[in-house]
C-alpha cells in the first residue's frame, strides 16, 4: 500500500505531553491521531481503531486493532495491554480506559512505524529521571576550563558551568580547587 508508506515517512508525532511525576515526555494516542489526520485526508485513506476485551489464562486484557485502508487495500496491526481492576487510585472504568488508550497507542505506533520503545518509559517500565552521565574531560577540555577560570568574569562563569559536566580525577580536582 503506497499511501501507507508515504504516511509513515511524512508523519511527525512529537511527544507533547509531560508527566510531571516521572519527569518524562510522551505522546498519547490522541497526539498520534491528531498528527495523522491531515495525512489521511491528503492520501484519501481511512483509519479505524477498535478494542476487544479478551481473557487468556485468567489474565484480562484489551486487544486494540488499528487498520488503514484505501479503496480495497489495507493493513492491520494489533497490540495488547493488560487490565488491572485493582489498580490503586483507579476505578474499574478508568482501568479499562487506561488499558484501551495504551493498547491503541501501540497499535497505531506499529501501523505507522512510530518507534521509540528504547526511549519510552512506558515500554521499559522505567519512569525514573536519569541524571546525565559525567565523563572525564579530555586534556584539551581540562586546559580550556583552567584557562577560562583564570580569564574574564564571563569566561570564569562558562568554566564553572562546564565543570558540572565532567568527572575529574584527583589531580585535576586539586588543580581546580586552587583556582576556585
Amino acid at each position: 500500500m503506497k499511501e501507507l508508506i508515504k504516511i509513515q515517512s511524512e508523519l511527525k508525532a512529537p511527544k507533547n505531553q509531560f508527566n510531571s511525576f516521572g519527569k518524562y515526555k510522551y505522546r498519547s494516542c490522541e497526539d498520534i491521531l491528531e498528527a495523522v489526520k491531515p495525512l489521511l485526508l491528503k492520501y484519501e485513506c481511512t483509519l479505524t481503531i477498535h478494542d476487544e476485551v479478551k481473557e487468556v489464562g485468567g489474565l484480562v486484557f484489551i486487544e486494540a486493532t488499528a487498520s488503514i485502508q484505501k479503496d480495497l487495500e489495507g493493513r492491520t496491526v494489533t497490540a495488547q495491554a493488560g487490565i488491572d481492576p485493582n489498580r490503586k487510585g483507579m476505578d474499574i472504568a478508568q482501568s479499562f480506559g487506561s488499558s484501551s488508550s495504551y493498547a491503541r497507542k501501540y497499535a497505531l505506533s506499529g501501523l505507522l512505524l512510530i518507534e521509540d520503545s528504547h526511549l519510552d518509559p512506558d515500554a521499559s517500565n522505567d519512569h525514573t529521571a536519569k541524571a546525565p552521565v559525567k565523563v572525564a574531560p579530555t586534556d584539551e577540555q581540562f586546559a580550556y576550563i583552567v584557562r577560562y577560570l583564570n580569564g574574564t568574569e564571563a569566561q570564569r562563569k562558562q568554566a564553572l558551568e562546564a565543570m558540572t559536566k565532567y568527572n575529574f580525577n584527583k589531580e585535576q580536582k586539586e588543580t581546580l580547587d586552587g583556582l576556585i
